[in-house]
Protein backbone atom coordinates (compact mmCIF):
# COMPACT_ATOMS: atom_id res chain seq x y z
CA UNK A 1 0.00 0.00 0.00
CA UNK A 2 1.19 3.65 -1.00
CA UNK A 3 1.29 6.46 1.10
CA UNK A 4 -1.63 8.33 -0.92
CA UNK A 5 -3.77 5.12 -0.40
CA UNK A 6 -2.74 5.61 3.48
CA UNK A 7 -3.52 9.33 3.69
CA UNK A 8 -6.99 8.85 1.58
CA UNK A 9 -7.64 6.20 4.40
CA UNK A 10 -6.93 8.48 7.15
CA UNK A 11 -8.83 11.36 5.31
CA UNK A 12 -11.81 9.19 4.76
CA UNK A 13 -11.80 8.06 8.46
CA UNK A 14 -11.34 11.60 9.55
CA UNK A 15 -14.03 12.40 7.34
CA UNK A 16 -16.85 10.04 8.20
CA UNK A 17 -15.61 10.68 12.04
CA UNK A 18 -16.31 14.60 11.34
CA UNK A 19 -19.63 13.85 9.75
CA UNK A 20 -20.78 11.13 12.44
CA UNK A 21 -19.96 13.81 15.42
CA UNK A 22 -23.48 15.45 14.43
CA UNK A 23 -24.96 12.10 14.34
CA UNK A 24 -23.59 11.52 17.27
CA UNK A 25 -24.68 14.40 19.14
CA UNK A 26 -28.15 14.08 18.03
CA UNK A 27 -28.24 10.53 19.43
CA UNK A 28 -26.73 11.30 22.74
CA UNK A 29 -29.62 14.46 23.32
CA UNK A 30 -32.43 11.58 22.14
CA UNK A 31 -30.54 9.13 24.93
CA UNK A 32 -30.83 12.00 27.26
CA UNK A 33 -34.41 12.84 26.38
CA UNK A 34 -35.45 8.66 26.60
CA UNK A 35 -35.44 8.74 30.21
CA UNK A 36 -37.79 11.61 30.44
CA UNK A 37 -40.12 10.14 28.01
CA UNK A 38 -39.58 6.56 29.51
CA UNK A 39 -40.29 8.37 33.12
CA UNK A 40 -43.19 9.88 32.08
CA UNK A 41 -44.66 6.07 30.37
CA UNK A 42 -43.67 3.98 33.49
CA UNK A 43 -47.26 2.40 34.29
CA UNK A 44 -48.10 3.90 37.49
CA UNK A 45 -46.44 7.48 36.93
CA UNK A 46 -49.65 9.46 36.12
CA UNK A 47 -51.18 7.67 39.11
CA UNK A 48 -48.42 8.79 41.30
CA UNK A 49 -48.56 11.84 39.98
CA UNK A 50 -52.22 12.41 41.57
CA UNK A 51 -50.69 11.43 44.97
CA UNK A 52 -47.87 14.18 45.46
CA UNK A 53 -50.55 16.91 47.14
CA UNK A 54 -49.47 14.26 50.66
CA UNK A 55 -45.57 15.45 49.74
CA UNK A 56 -43.89 17.73 52.21
CA UNK A 57 -44.02 18.40 55.98
CA UNK A 58 -47.73 18.81 58.15
CA UNK A 59 -49.21 19.42 61.28
CA UNK A 60 -52.31 17.71 61.97
CA UNK A 61 -55.30 17.35 64.30
CA UNK A 62 -57.29 14.68 65.02
CA UNK A 63 -60.35 14.40 66.21
CA UNK A 64 -62.29 11.35 67.89
CA UNK A 65 -66.04 11.03 68.42
CA UNK A 66 -67.49 8.79 71.20
CA UNK A 67 -67.43 5.80 69.81
CA UNK A 68 -66.62 1.78 71.43
CA UNK A 69 -63.21 2.63 70.32
CA UNK A 70 -62.41 5.94 72.28
CA UNK A 71 -65.34 5.92 74.89
CA UNK A 72 -64.68 9.86 75.86
CA UNK A 73 -63.37 10.59 72.23
CA UNK A 74 -60.63 13.53 72.17
CA UNK A 75 -58.47 15.47 69.94
CA UNK A 76 -54.70 14.38 69.42
CA UNK A 77 -52.27 16.80 67.63
CA UNK A 78 -49.36 15.55 65.23
CA UNK A 79 -46.82 15.86 62.69
CA UNK A 80 -46.43 13.85 59.23
CA UNK A 81 -43.77 14.13 56.47
CA UNK A 82 -44.44 12.39 53.05
CA UNK A 83 -41.69 12.26 50.55
CA UNK A 84 -41.16 10.15 47.25
CA UNK A 85 -39.86 6.21 47.87
CA UNK A 86 -37.12 4.92 45.31
CA UNK A 87 -38.00 5.93 41.64
CA UNK A 88 -41.43 7.79 42.25
CA UNK A 89 -42.72 4.24 42.46
CA UNK A 90 -44.19 4.94 45.96
CA UNK A 91 -45.04 7.52 48.89
CA UNK A 92 -43.91 6.87 51.94
CA UNK A 93 -45.53 8.82 54.97
CA UNK A 94 -44.27 8.85 58.49
CA UNK A 95 -46.59 9.98 61.48
CA UNK A 96 -47.03 10.36 64.75
CA UNK A 97 -49.70 12.34 67.11
CA UNK A 98 -50.17 12.56 70.82
CA UNK A 99 -52.82 13.36 72.81
CA UNK A 100 -55.73 12.12 75.59
CA UNK A 101 -56.30 9.25 72.70
CA UNK A 102 -52.99 8.18 72.85
CA UNK A 103 -49.73 8.19 71.34
CA UNK A 104 -49.77 6.81 67.86
CA UNK A 105 -46.79 6.60 65.74
CA UNK A 106 -46.62 4.73 61.94
CA UNK A 107 -45.63 4.50 58.50
CA UNK A 108 -47.73 4.65 55.92
CA UNK A 109 -46.51 3.07 51.94
CA UNK A 110 -48.90 4.23 49.13
CA UNK A 111 -48.03 2.95 45.54
CA UNK A 112 -49.65 2.05 42.38
CA UNK A 113 -50.35 -1.81 41.47
CA UNK A 114 -50.71 -2.11 37.54
CA UNK A 115 -51.83 -5.61 38.35
CA UNK A 116 -54.66 -4.68 40.32
CA UNK A 117 -55.22 -0.95 38.97
CA UNK A 118 -55.31 0.49 42.18
CA UNK A 119 -53.59 2.19 44.24
CA UNK A 120 -52.54 -0.20 48.24
CA UNK A 121 -51.76 1.42 50.94
CA UNK A 122 -49.33 -0.73 53.60
CA UNK A 123 -49.72 0.84 57.57
CA UNK A 124 -47.06 -0.12 59.51
CA UNK A 125 -48.68 1.41 63.68
CA UNK A 126 -47.34 0.97 66.76
CA UNK A 127 -49.83 -0.49 68.19
CA UNK A 128 -50.80 -3.60 65.66
CA UNK A 129 -48.10 -6.35 64.50
CA UNK A 130 -47.80 -6.55 60.62
CA UNK A 131 -49.56 -4.26 58.44
CA UNK A 132 -52.67 -3.35 57.62
CA UNK A 133 -53.19 -3.34 53.29
CA UNK A 134 -55.71 -0.70 52.00
CA UNK A 135 -56.67 -1.05 48.12
CA UNK A 136 -57.60 2.64 46.70
CA UNK A 137 -59.10 4.66 43.56
CA UNK A 138 -59.68 8.16 43.51
CA UNK A 139 -63.50 8.85 43.70
CA UNK A 140 -63.90 12.37 42.19
CA UNK A 141 -61.29 14.72 44.12
CA UNK A 142 -61.15 12.08 47.12
CA UNK A 143 -58.70 8.93 47.09
CA UNK A 144 -60.30 6.57 48.92
CA UNK A 145 -59.10 3.25 50.42
CA UNK A 146 -60.50 0.49 52.15
CA UNK A 147 -59.83 -2.40 54.16
CA UNK A 148 -61.23 -5.40 55.92
CA UNK A 149 -59.66 -7.91 58.62
CA UNK A 150 -61.05 -10.17 61.52
CA UNK A 151 -61.25 -8.64 64.84
CA UNK A 152 -63.17 -10.22 67.61
CA UNK A 153 -65.25 -13.08 65.55
CA UNK A 154 -66.19 -10.45 63.05
CA UNK A 155 -65.16 -8.22 60.22
CA UNK A 156 -64.06 -5.13 60.73
CA UNK A 157 -64.30 -2.83 57.39
CA UNK A 158 -62.52 0.55 57.39
CA UNK A 159 -63.00 2.91 54.60
CA UNK A 160 -60.35 6.20 54.61
CA UNK A 161 -61.12 9.21 52.18
CA UNK A 162 -58.90 11.87 51.98
CA UNK A 163 -59.35 15.31 49.96
CA UNK A 164 -56.74 18.27 48.99
CA UNK A 165 -58.92 21.52 50.20
CA UNK A 166 -56.96 23.80 49.32
CA UNK A 167 -53.88 25.06 48.80
CA UNK A 168 -51.43 23.15 51.50
CA UNK A 169 -54.70 21.72 53.06
CA UNK A 170 -56.44 18.08 53.44
CA UNK A 171 -58.49 16.46 55.35
CA UNK A 172 -58.89 12.96 55.86
CA UNK A 173 -61.44 10.58 57.69
CA UNK A 174 -61.59 6.93 58.86
CA UNK A 175 -65.00 4.88 58.98
CA UNK A 176 -65.18 1.91 60.50
CA UNK A 177 -68.11 -1.00 60.55
CA UNK A 178 -68.01 -4.44 62.08
CA UNK A 179 -69.76 -6.96 59.96
CA UNK A 180 -72.77 -5.49 57.90
CA UNK A 181 -73.56 -2.64 60.33
CA UNK A 182 -73.56 1.18 59.30
CA UNK A 183 -70.18 2.69 58.92
CA UNK A 184 -69.27 5.22 62.02
CA UNK A 185 -66.75 7.95 61.58
CA UNK A 186 -63.70 6.59 63.75
CA UNK A 187 -61.25 9.95 63.35
CA UNK A 188 -61.35 13.23 61.38
CA UNK A 189 -57.89 14.68 60.51
CA UNK A 190 -57.46 18.16 59.02
CA UNK A 191 -54.10 18.63 58.10
CA UNK A 192 -52.33 21.60 57.02
CA UNK A 193 -48.27 21.90 55.50
CA UNK A 194 -45.59 23.73 56.80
Amino acid sequence: MNDVSRVQRVATVLIVFVLCMPLRAALQEKTAEKPAAAEAAKPGAAEMDRVKFYLGEWDYTETYPKSPFYPDGGKNTGVYSSKLGPGGQSLINTFHSQGPVGDFEGLLVITWDAHEKAYKAYVFGNDFPGALVETGQFEGDALVFRSEFPMEGASLKLRNVTRATGPGTLVSEEYSAMKDAPEKLLVHVEAKKR
